[in-house]
């Protein structure tokens, strides 16, 4: 096979991690991959270990067995900070603003790694806050925020950590109807940037409109992964996470 053939490495490889807390087994040799620029989902029921698995890769715990890969790197024995300067950030199910900061400075913590000074991280936070359509609320007080905000809030301060892989926690949870739809079109804008992207996520309409791959984890293991078409109509899926109601 010539160069021009040959298969691009993945930017994050997820190498057979197991994760165990005493006697419960969160993770049991959780493996999958993704390209740069791609968009790939984590689904299964509460207690899966999704979450957990997000933990691990942004480095605030350690796996108990296996590593993370960072376009060919071995990144496990390394902590968040160092991860993140390296290209990955993460959100959270919960949004964590700092409540009593404006919204433009909460974006701005995220910026100041990459900026020379204050006054430089206040300026890249607010070309974030433009991206996300958020630029009218950057003096408000984050506490302040509706939940909807909340949630582009914690896009935001990630995304200003200029990450190359973001890893998205349910960041739909919460939203309804114009909000979903609203969240759905950012994240596919920031993935037309470039930003490959990894995504927790339990509102189903969302991962069929985002994902070009998934994969389905219940009780620690990958029970199921390919096209979202495909995994949702996988009879393990539909046992494990489903129930009745399948994906048209």
């Amino acid at each position: 096979m010539n160069a021009q053939s040959a298969p691009m490495s993945p930017i994050l490889k997820v190498d057979r991690v197991s994760k165990r807390f005493g006697g419960l087994q969160a993770l049991d040799g959780v493996e999958w991959e993704i390209g740069a620029g791609r968009m790939f989902a984590i689904i299964g029921p509460n207690g899966a270990g999704k979450t957990t698995l997000f933990s691990i890769i942004a480095g605030s715990q350690p796996p108990t067995e296996g590593r993370i890969w960072l376009e060919g790197r071995d990144i496990t024995p390394l902590g968040p900070e160092e991860r993140c300067t390296l290209g990955v950030a993460r959100t959270f199910q919960v949004p964590r603003p700092f409540a009593a900061l404006s919204v433009l400075d909460n974006v701005a913590v995220g910026c100041l790694d990459a900026s020379r000074n204050v006054a430089e991280a206040r300026s890249a936070a607010m070309s974030v806050l433009e991206t996300l359509d958020m630029p009218q609320h950057a003096e408000k007080r984050a506490g302040s925020l509706s939940i909807g905000l909340r949630k582009r809030l914690e896009v935001a301060k990630a995304l200003g950590t200029r990450p190359k892989v973001l890893l998205l926690d349910e960041v739909m949870g919460g939203l309804h109807g114009s909000e979903v739809d609203d969240m759905i079109e950012t994240v596919r804008r920031l993935n037309r940037t470039g930003v490959t992207i990894v995504l927790i996520e339990h509102v189903l309409p969302a991962v069929m409109a985002l994902a070009e791959s998934v994969t389905v984890l219940d009780q620690g293991r990958v029970i199921a992964s390919g096209a979202p078409r495909e995994v949702t109509r996988d009879p393990a899926v539909i046992d494990a996470y489903l129930g009745d109601e399948l994906v048209g």
